[in-house]
């Protein structure tokens, strides 16, 4: 494990929340060795009047440190900042209104982020922007980075940020020292950017889930499918509808936060759909085990291919079988869980997976899914960050 560095992390997302971030599982065993900071996305203005109970408001402002210590899940500390909020900038049609605000917006996060490094003594960081090109690009050079590497962990889209996040997303991917992707199709595809390219794909906290993991099929009449996670847009509800409709002897359960209501108004007038509100990452591999099958139905497009889900460890891990579609190439999950090649294949192989379900399935899933803990992939990301310097 690499040892003795100090890492910034200008990140896309907040440290906590509703579900696991491979962000977050990384950095926090890479602390058990090194100095991190992990500087949480930029909030707006908007963010700050509308945003719910997930917005750090008093940090936001200052009533509250910005910059804080914890202790993490995997039992190191971290070192955290909220930056004050920002202008929102992504709305503008006009390039020159948004580069003249997006110029302050990167000014008051460049003199946050100096101000901790100088507090905490990181000088000469490894700085790691994680799916934050925007930010990125911006801090490149100014932040007395030894290195600075681009961990993208997804395909980028137009949707919220316009069309222009294709432009400055290509020429971080060009400015950085390297890229660090969680699939071979990403990997791919950031090589014509830059020639040191590496992947680390997601893992799972085996000790966690493992330790709610199933002994035995579950024993009765109705069957339970279940999913856990962000109910957005990539989900592919005409498949799912589908198999609902059909399978009526089967309970369909879906826990995450709601950001699709397409979703919910088709599929909430069946009888057998059951919807509820996030939880918190320690109660998911409890909740986990409770299904007699997990799915991953996202929608098979071109921005889906970049994606290794974080979630099908996760299934693995507490020994649950899994039925996927063909979103993206995923070779090494061939053998150990069903991949469908459309709606009444996903149907057909849910009730396949559910019927032959057996003890030696579920071992045999739970042994894969020890080979891709977390534990490993931070070591192997470690491994490169030091290769690097």
């Amino acid at each position: 494990m690499i040892q003795g560095q100090n890492i910034v992390c200008i990140a896309n997302s907040n440290w906590f929340g509703n579900y696991a971030k491979s962000t977050v599982q990384i950095l926090e065993r890479l602390a058990r060795t090194n100095n991190v900071l992990f500087v949480e996305y930029p909030y707006t203005i908007s963010d700050l009047i509308k945003g719910g109970d997930t917005i750090p408001k008093k940090r936001l402002l200052g009533i509250e440190k910005r910059l804080q210590k914890f202790k993490t899940d995997s039992d190191t500390s971290v070192y955290d900042l909220v930056v004050p909020p920002v202008l929102p900038v992504y709305f503008l049609k006009n390039e020159k209104l948004f580069k003249w605000f997006f110029a302050l917006n990167t000014f008051i996060y460049k003199h946050e982020v100096k101000r901790a490094i100088r507090k905490l003594n990181f000088g000469n960081p490894v700085l790691i922007t994680a799916f934050n090109p925007f930010y990125g690009l911006a801090m490149d050079g100014n932040l007395g980075e030894k290195i600075h590497i681009y961990y993208c962990y997804d395909g980028v889209e137009a949707g919220f940020f316009g069309q222009r996040i294709f432009k400055f997303e290509e020429e971080f991917s060009k400015k950085a020292k390297a890229i660090i992707t969680t699939s071979d199709f990403l990997l791919t595809s950031k090589l014509s950017l830059n020639p040191s390219c590496y992947v680390v794909k997601n893992g799972v906290d085996f000790p966690a889930f493992s330790a709610h993991a199933k002994t035995d099929v579950h024993k009765r009449t109705r069957k339970r499918v279940g999913y856990i996670g962000t109910l957005d847009p990539r989900f592919d509800i005409d498949t799912v509808e589908y198999a609902i409709s059909r399978l009526t002897d089967f309970d369909f359960e879906f826990t995450g936060d709601m950001r699709n209501e397409t979703l919910r108004n088709r599929l909430s007038k069946y009888p057998n759909v059951f919807f509820y509100q996030p939880v918190k990452p320690k109660e998911v591999p409890s909740l986990l085990a409770r299904y007699d099958v997990g799915i991953i139905p996202y929608l098979v497009n071109d921005v889906n291919k970049n994606i290794y889900p974080l979630k099908i460890n996760e299934y693995l891990a507490v020994g649950v079988p899994v039925v996927m579609n063909a979103f993206a190439v995923l070779p090494e999950f061939e053998n150990v869980v069903s991949i469908a090649e459309d709606k009444f294949d996903f149907a057909k192989k849910l009730k396949f997976e559910v019927t032959t379900d057996n003890n030696q399935k579920i071992s045999t899933r739970i042994d894969f899914a020890s080979q891709n803990s977390w534990e490993a992939r931070a070591v192997q990301f470690g491994e490169i960050i030091k290769q690097l310097i």
